[in-house]
């Protein structure tokens, strides 16, 4: 597969996604949108990959917002359709049954804060810089900003952050919990690719269904998301990956995952 603003590479089970726009800092526009959900669409069924690591091209940027020359032509319609579109990448990388790790490398700001919420994990350089400065250009976040912002470091950091517009640094993300970990710059790859490796070790299909149980349930009342989680149980007790997990265990050898 080969697009004009992403890079694609997968080796050893691992997807690596780069947006690739270096010079407008890799900023979003409706075709690299469009490229991202081609992108993660493709790779959904792809037994060759087993974990996505999103990052941008450059040492400056992750992904530095929404492009402002398609964003100064909206309308209140096409404006509207505009964040529904982003909104649709953004669910389909938060309920993606495969992990996805952002490594965010410079700035990540508007869409790309957004772009790297619907991450599962987020690994971020010293140097990373995260903010919503929509306001900025008398706008809102529209890819979903003024949501997940909230869900993960509570409401009143993220109306200062949107309100004010203001950057965040690393470390002050690392420690409201917007990052996972923050490394050396000239650590990040392979620090991510070291978390994603951690964790491909495990059953694929328990990482997917992890995954869906903790969306589902996570703003639902605790006695709905119990019977979630425990419908979900349910399934990957039934899958040969489960006996195989359990069998490798008691057997106390290394268990052989086959997705099924």
């Amino acid at each position: 597969m080969e697009f004009k603003n992403l890079l694609l590479r997968k080796a050893d089970g691992l997807g690596w996604m780069t947006v690739n726009r270096p010079d407008k800092l890799n900023a979003l526009n409706r075709e690299t949108i469009e490229e991202l959900l081609e992108a993660f669409k493709a790779w959904r069924e792809d037994e060759e990959v087993l974990a996505v690591i999103m990052t941008g091209a450059g040492e400056k940027a992750f992904v530095a917002g929404a492009d402002i020359s398609e964003l100064a032509g909206l309308d209140e319609s096409s404006g509207r359709e505009y964040a529904r579109r982003g909104q649709e990448l953004t669910m389909v990388i938060e309920n993606y049954p495969k992990p996805v790790i952002a490594a965010i490398n410079g700035y990540a700001l508007g869409g790309g804060t957004e772009l790297a919420m619907a991450c599962h994990l987020r690994v971020g350089a010293e140097t990373a810089r995260l903010g919503q400065p929509e306001v900025k250009l008398g706008l809102i976040p529209g890819f979903g900003g003024t949501q997940r912002l909230a869900r993960l470091v509570g409401k009143g950091r993220a109306l200062e952050v949107i309100l004010s517009g203001r950057m965040i640094s690393a470390s002050e993300a690392l420690s409201w919990g917007l990052l996972n970990r923050v490394v050396p710059a000239d650590r990040l790859l392979a620090e991510a690719e070291a978390l994603a490796r951690e964790i491909i070790k495990n059953g694929p299909l328990a990482l997917g269904l992890a995954i869906e149980a903790m969306n589902r349930g996570l703003d639902r009342p605790l006695e709905e998301a119990l019977e979630i989680e425990a419908e979900i149980f349910g399934q990957v007790c039934a899958t040969e990956d489960a006996r195989e997990g359990t069998a490798a265990f008691l057997e106390k050898r290394q268990p052989r995952f086959r997705g099924q």
